[in-house]
């Protein structure tokens, strides 16, 4: 067995305070710690295998506690398991669980209990929207078991005894650990598994987080307090924990203006005069997207565009402070790199692209058009295609199409519906096409990997170097640097071109604390948040 120097803290196990909320020198706790939030749709299920919606997974995080927990910038931290150890050759995960974790019944947490939420999570009965979560941690027989091949006994988990679970995988996963703190993952009490179809109800659910369900009225509130099993408990502020419904964005931030709510995402358009009307109140918050515009190299893409000048040239030219300055206008970032700069434990790498102006860039696109052949006496035809699933696709195409007509490159818009455009990039009947992709979870390769030789890219870019760094990346002590340089290659090659990364833009009352503020997964405790007095 091997243990990284990223868990060398985790070996501590219980002697740590984990999260837990504590207060910075010279506050004061308010004597109401009560914290409310919005939710902008119903929660569906609290079941943790059964949960696919954001919002859902907002309520199930304060109700169960998995094997990790994620800090403020989304490095994994420890949760029920106290540490976790890993063999020499990368292929088991065997993680210790605390001995104090304990159920909201006083019944003991054990590695049981994990076992049997991982079988089920990839039971093909539970029909679960988040069983692929475990093909992306590469545990062994996770495919085969949810398609019904083998047995879910036959899943690569194990028991050795109540305080040990261990992971077996097909292939190394560095990104495991930064996956665990998904609600999927998260163990369920036998007991209440017993009560069937309704085991989630107040009064029935047994949870193993910081706090318990106290009632749920479903579509209108929820409401939590502090769990008196928790293993942390001592250090749990918040005393009521409360989830609103308000699916309409006038009437939520209606309700936050009048003090209903403590906490809303706001809404498109408004984050411009809220911030001037309450900057104390506006957080920007990362968001794990990326937008961008892909290139098809392949053997269906344009000729113009395997010429790196021209690719070079459309990157240069994109008008990317525009698009968040002047259409989006809600806090995101303009992109020079595909991977988003808040991915925990990635280095960046900054092109030189990055450090010029607008106009500057400009005049270097002019001249790599030249170099190539094309500019207003010999224009370059070319088409983007977007889907028609939201106006600012429409906006962003067009404010690229007139920055690049007077470079000598005339752009078709190609408004397509969202099946279609699928459709499309997933057989290659693009020229550039729109794509964003959202992290499955806080670490590098969640965006690199689809630039694999023969991976999930439509523009079919392929480069051995880049192939071997990610491969080098799975069993590297520290995969950071094979990140970096891997980022590096997609800047310079240009497969697709980075527009902006998304952030979320909030309404905060400015009293709370504790709120992660870089952590890009947009994952939160509410045992880590407080209330300051005024």
């Amino acid at each position: 067995m091997i243990r990284l120097l990223t868990i060398a803290a985790l070996a501590l196990g219980p002697a740590l305070p984990a999260l837990a909320a504590d207060t910075a020198e010279g506050e004061t706790l308010a004597k109401d710690q009560s914290y409310t939030f919005r939710l902008p749709e119903a929660i569906r299920t609290l079941d943790p295998q059964k949960n696919a919606d954001p919002q859902g997974a907002e309520v199930i995080r304060q109700l169960f506690e998995g094997l990790m927990n994620a800090d403020a910038h989304g490095a994994p931290v420890p949760g029920v398991a106290a540490s976790y150890d890993l063999s020499q050759d990368r292929l088991t995960y065997t993680f210790h669980l605390r001995p104090q974790a304990k159920w909201s019944n006083g019944d003991p947490v054990t590695a049981g209990d994990f076992v049997r939420a991982w079988r089920r999570l990839a039971d093909p009965e539970t029909a679960s929207e988040q069983a692929w979560y475990l093909e992306l941690m590469h545990v062994e027989n996770a495919t085969e078991v949810i398609k019904g091949a083998k047995k879910p006994r036959d899943l690569g988990v194990a028991a050795p005894d109540d305080r040990t679970f261990q992971v077996r995988l097909s292939a190394p996963s560095p990104q495991l650990p930064h996956m665990l703190s998904h609600p999927a993952t998260y163990p369920v009490n036998r007991k209440a598994l017993d009560q069937g179809e309704g085991w989630t109800r107040p009064g029935t659910l047994v949870g193993n987080g910081a706090y318990q369900l106290e009632s749920h009225d479903l579509g209108a509130r929820i409401l939590m307090v502090p769990n008196p099993h928790y293993w942390d408990a001592a250090h749990v502020v918040i005393r009521r924990l409360q989830g609103v419904t308000l699916v309409d964005d006038a009437q939520a931030l209606a309700r936050y203006r009048d003090g209903g709510i403590d906490r809303m995402r706001i809404p498109a358009g408004q984050y411009p005069a809220l911030k001037q009307d309450r900057p104390a109140e506006v957080v920007v918050l990362p968001q794990g997207c990326t937008y961008g515009l892909v290139l098809n190299l392949g053997d269906k893409g344009p000729k113009a565009l395997r010429d790196l000048r021209v690719r070079q040239a459309l990157s240069l030219a994109t008008p990317r402070e525009a698009v968040v300055e002047q259409i989006l206008q809600g806090g995101q970032a303009p992109a020079f790199g595909w991977t988003h700069p808040a991915t925990q434990g990635f280095s960046a790498p900054v092109p030189e692209a990055a450090g010029l102006t607008p106009a500057q860039r400009l005049d270097r696109a002019r001249a790599l058009l030249a170099e190539a052949g094309y500019g207003p006496d010999r224009r370059l035809a070319l088409s983007l295609t977007f889907n028609d699933t939201d106006p600012t696709h429409r906006k962003i195409a067009e404010a690229t199409r007139d920055a690049l007509k007077p470079l000598g490159v005339d752009l078709v818009l190609r408004d397509l519906s969202w099946k279609v455009q699928v459709e499309r990039m997933q057989t290659g009947e693009f020229e550039l096409a729109r794509q964003t992709w959202c992290a499955d979870y806080n670490e590098a390769s969640t965006f690199l990997d689809i630039f694999r030789t023969g991976g999930a890219n439509p523009g079919h870019f392929s480069d051995a170097e880049y192939d071997r760094l990610l491969d080098h990346a799975r069993t590297a002590p520290d995969p950071a640097p094979d990140y970096a340089a891997a980022e590096a290659i997609l800047q310079r090659a240009l497969p697709v071109i980075p527009v902006y990364h998304y952030a979320q833009a909030e309404l905060l009352r400015d009293d709370i604390r504790g709120l992660p503020r870089a952590n890009m997964m947009n994952e939160w405790w509410a045992k880590d948040l407080y209330r300051v007095a005024r």
